[in-house]
């Protein structure tokens, strides 16, 4: 965008909201009290910082957006089985190199009062939903000046609140995956294969004082608000205890727990609310399906629609340039139709090394490998993936990545189309965020 047409568009914007435009920014490097920023500099961040930051920006506008190229081979040896139309539903989709759909979003972060922020982040485009819509929204309380109480004043420089419709604080690894078009701080092109991330109608309480973190969170348990069935529902509760800590300029270390279970739900996503879909198109898919509406290829989804219980444990050290982050998961849970509880277990290790001026580039690995009981069986499967890859940052805005690829699955019935399954190659992808 042109320096004349950003003064233009926030002259016009800070017009329709009242403002003075100075207070509007969609200047790279623009930063808000106790925020993350969606540029290079969020990277290896998790929870806002409980830090104020003097700024005059009231309103701050930015995007994220994401293009793909990739190679991908996939095979399997499924039995043949066919539809009523005599289809052969094991086929597997022919596909080949080519670019995949561009996937954008938009960022609008405000300041309402002293204290006081509120987040907004829409979908522009993803491989879903090509048309705009709403992800979530939420407004986030640091301090409460206006009630002129020192006692309150003194409890909530280690205090945070968050109320809305939200990502849910669940586990770790949620901070380091793409989000459509927010793929800066993923390391890699593809999450990981279970992958925890849900947007949930709720709020979030925060501790944090020196190094240490606490948090507790309640939501109704389910990707959107409804009122219908209401025996059918309890809500989530889940909630968050760790320490981050810089030991000294060269060494940070992170170990957090995490714990989210609810007992009743009409649709409960935590493992299925990625609703912008896997970096991985069309692998393992029938000759039948779609990008759209095929759009978790790739991800396993343990299928807990109804009751979840889940624990994560994320252990994250940075040294120098050198960086790890583990993932250790066990979710137990079942669908409505299901009667018997099943387990599922994830494990993830990947392992970085940053190096030139600011980190400005970086290589790495990444192993992920989940196993569990398939619904309404016995069987348990098991599926694994390799990922090795690097990036450059071209500015603090602009990253490039790539990575080879390779899963496997296990175990799985002749009758599925995962039985035999695999797919590898190499997929790269650009990334511009602000």
């Amino acid at each position: 965008m042109s320096a004349t047409l950003r003064y233009l568009s926030l002259t016009l914007l800070a017009f329709v909201l009242g403002l003075s435009p100075s207070l509007v920014s969609a200047q790279p490097g623009t930063t808000l009290p106790n925020f993350r920023p969606y540029d290079q500099s969020g990277v290896s961040m998790f929870e806002p910082p409980k830090e104020d930051v003097e700024t005059n920006t009231r309103l701050r506008l930015g995007v994220g957006f994401t293009q793909q190229f990739q190679m991908l081979d996939h095979s399997n040896t499924a039995d043949v089985v066919l539809n009523s139309d005599s289809v052969n539903v094991n086929e597997l989709l022919d596909i080949g190199g080519g670019f995949n759909l561009a996937t954008a979003n938009l960022n609008l972060d405000a300041t309402l009062i002293e204290g006081a922020r509120v987040n907004l982040v829409t979908y522009l485009s993803s491989r879903h939903h090509p048309e705009a819509w709403v992800k979530s929204g939420f407004v986030q309380i640091d301090a409460l000046p206006m009630l002129n109480s020192e006692t309150i004043d003194n409890i909530m420089e280690y205090v945070t609140l968050r109320v809305g419709h939200m990502e849910v604080n669940y586990g770790d690894a949620h901070f380091r995956r793409s989000d459509n078009g927010n793929a800066m701080y993923n390391p890699f092109v593809g999450n990981y294969l279970m992958d925890s991330f849900a947007t949930e109608i709720g709020g979030e309480l925060y501790v944090q004082r020196d190094g240490f973190l606490g948090m507790f969170g309640i939501t109704d348990g389910e990707i959107r608000g409804r009122v219908d069935r209401p025996d059918d529902r309890s809500p989530s509760i889940y909630g968050k205890v760790g320490v981050d800590r810089q030991i000294n300029e060269d060494l940070r270390v992170r170990l957090t727990g995490s714990v989210y279970t609810t007992s009743s739900s009409a649709s409960n996503t935590l493992y299925s609310g990625d609703r912008a879909g896997s970096r991985y198109y069309s692998v393992l898919e029938n000759t039948g399906s779609s990008t759209g509406s095929n759009f978790r290829s790739g991800r396993i989804n343990p299928g807990f629609s109804d009751k979840v219980t889940t624990f994560q444990v994320n252990p994250f050290v940075q040294f120098n340039g050198v960086e790890l982050f583990g993932l250790f998961e066990q979710a137990k849970g079942r669908s409505s139709r299901e009667t018997m509880e099943r387990t599922w277990t994830q494990i993830g290790v990947e392992g970085l090394f940053r190096f030139l001026n600011n980190d400005a580039a970086y290589i790495g690995g990444r192993y992920n490998r989940v196993s569990g009981e398939l619904s309404g069986t016995t069987t348990e499967v098991s599926v694994s993936r390799f990922q090795v890859g690097g990036g450059v940052f071209v500015t603090p805005n602009v990253l490039i990545k790539g990575e080879y690829v390779m899963q496997q699955h296990d175990d799985y019935p002749t009758s599925s189309i995962f039985n035999g399954g695999e797919f590898s190659g190499v997929i790269f992808e650009g990334v511009v965020a602000f």
